[in-house]
């Protein structure tokens, strides 16, 4: 009984009822991302995942794994917490799409300081949005409480996700050339990198508080900075069945200029045209407020690109079509150019 002396569990900080109390409240969230291959029945301790050997002659499995970083910070404070778990699916899914993968399913991991139940289904039922939204299954998960870790009202998050790709499809920009087109997908904002700068720009230094509501991004800032990092696995699946695309990168930490290097073979480098980028006015308020210069911006935040593809110049006019079809703002950002270090 927690009444009688000695010590316990409960009494250390670990609420084991609310843990349960947790699981079940979660169970509806979980089972609405189910697809055909989920196992039902079978145990507790693993998912169970049947891959359709029908489908892949030689399937390649892809995986990846990320967080959401200090955007998390942003969520406690302000007390929302339903939008940071798409932040969680987005940044592993949007990763492994880039090498063409299909995402099959998704783990996710949460450490929390004090176990609220109510706390942890809604950061499990953006979880489960964001699975909807990129079509895998949620297929199983930790959430862990470590008092005397954490403080009573922190929280993290980590994500896993897997897919798969045909192994003649997979796409990993060693077919890139000189020449080709950068084509951007438009990101709903910050998305989920830079955010230690961005709250120390706009909340720190500046002194804006979350619930004020900011002329220019047309709604409070905390609704801006909580805007959940967008998933591009429809578009683009949907994309590849039609047209070849010859590499592709998730804009994440490093901005534009590092991610895309990431995917350029010896010699050749990304030539990004500034001026043909739309980014979000909160680009414009950090780099305004904080005195942040534009390469700063560039190698730390998306800057209004989510997402590129490149493509070979003649292809360009159709994907730009086809991406518009399926709800996409793609833009024309540059072009592959030779890297001058390689020259010398």
């Amino acid at each position: 009984m927690d009444g009688d002396k000695g010590s316990t569990y409960k009494r250390a900080g670990v609420d084991i009822d609310a843990a349960n109390r947790s699981v079940e409240m979660i169970k509806k969230w979980v089972d609405r991302t189910k697809r055909p291959e989920v196992l039902e029945g079978i145990g507790a301790f693993g998912g169970f995942f049947a891959l359709d050997n029908r489908k892949y002659r030689e399937p390649v499995l892809v995986s990846g794994t990320d967080g959401v970083g200090t955007k998390l910070r942003v969520a406690q404070m302000y007390g929302v917490y339903d939008t940071v778990g798409i932040d969680l699916v987005a940044m592993c899914v949007n990763d492994i799409l880039a090498h063409g993968a299909e995402p099959l399913f998704f783990l996710d991991y949460l450490a929390v300081g004090k176990l609220e139940p109510v706390m942890i289904e809604e950061l499990v039922k953006g979880v489960s949005e964001g699975c909807l939204q990129a079509g895998c299954a949620l297929i199983g998960g930790e959430t862990a409480e470590m008092p005397g870790f954490y403080g009573v009202d922190e929280f993290d998050m980590a994500g896993f996700a897997v897919g798969v790709v045909e192994r003649s499809r997979l796409i990993n920009g060693s077919t890139i050339k000189h020449g080709d087109a950068l084509v951007g997908l438009k990101s709903s904002g910050l998305h989920s990198n830079g955010y230690s700068l961005a709250r120390k720009v706009l909340l720190e230094d500046a002194g804006l508080k979350l619930g004020q509501h900011v002329e220019e991004l047309g709604q409070s800032l905390g609704e801006a900075l909580l805007t959940p990092t967008r998933i591009y696995v429809h578009s683009i699946l949907t994309l590849l069945e039609e047209i070849e695309v010859r590499g592709m990168a998730h804009i994440t930490g490093g901005g534009l200029v590092e991610n895309l290097q990431r995917i350029m073979p010896a010699g050749l480098r990304p030539d990004i045209v500034t001026d043909a980028l739309e980014p979000h006015p909160i680009f414009d308020m950090i780099a305004r407020l904080g005195q942040v210069e534009p390469q700063e911006m560039l190698r730390t935040f998306n800057m209004g690109i989510g997402y590129v593809l490149v493509v070979a110049p003649e292809k360009v006019k159709e994907i730009l079509m086809r991406l518009r079809l399926v709800g996409q703002e793609p833009l024309v950002i540059g072009q592959v150019g030779f890297d001058d270090r390689w020259l010398r």
